[in-house]
């Protein structure tokens, strides 16, 4: 389990023949830098004098971001658990007509679960995207510059997550499903960059 995993352990698996984990929940881990990041900032914001009108708010923000943390570590674990169907199903046998018609509707769902954990890697970045954003705005100037970090991290998560996303889709049959999954991932693609710009806007502002 990821949770369970401390970094070195992790970063000597991912960096191992072993197909999982792999990219999948690396940008989940990803997302999970991020919003702990925004929650660093949150943290060094309230309780000061200075920030005391925005103090509820930045409570309110950096509850969700933990929420979404959370969220972040179960993603990583569920990336690793549809890639095991998946890996059966490419080993399945499809010598006849009846052997191929079994495995392709197995690689089928296999595939479509598959996708649907990426994107929703993509989903909870874009979520956290918008409270890391608002404590860019109003969090404390003297962690600004990690509410820009945070942000970078989250967009590695989304474009990350979407590689995954994409190969899977390749392998699809159901063209239908198929265009509908990709234009999902490409509108979550579009958001993040616009949410990462002006990010990154705000902290330079900020940073001065």
């Amino acid at each position: 389990m990821t949770r369970d995993q401390i970094i070195e352990e992790f970063l000597m698996d991912l960096s191992s023949k072993n197909p999982v984990p792999g990219g999948g929940g690396a940008s989940a881990l990803a997302g999970a830098f991020g919003v702990s990041l925004g929650m660093m900032v949150a943290s060094l914001t309230i309780g000061k004098k200075r920030y005391a009108a925005v103090e509820e708010e930045v409570i309110r923000l950096n509850g969700y971001l933990e929420s979404l943390r959370d969220v972040f570590l179960r993603l990583a674990d569920k990336d690793e658990e549809v890639f095991l169907p998946l890996s059966r199903g490419y080993a399945m046998p499809k010598g006849t007509e009846e052997e191929k018609r079994i495995r392709d509707a197995y690689m089928e769902n296999a595939l479509y679960d598959a996708v649907l954990v990426p994107l929703s890697v993509m989903e909870t970045a874009l979520g956290a995207f918008d409270s890391v954003l608002r404590l860019s705005e109003i969090g404390s100037k003297l962690a600004v510059s990690d509410a820009g970090v945070a942000a970078s991290y989250l967009e590695t998560a989304v474009t990350g997550a979407s590689m995954n996303v994409l190969i899977n889709l390749k392998s699809m049959k159901d063209s239908e499903r198929r265009t509908r999954l990709s234009e999902r991932c490409e509108r979550y693609l579009e958001r993040a960059e616009k949410l990462y710009r002006e990010t990154m806007d705000t902290v330079k502002e900020r940073i001065g």
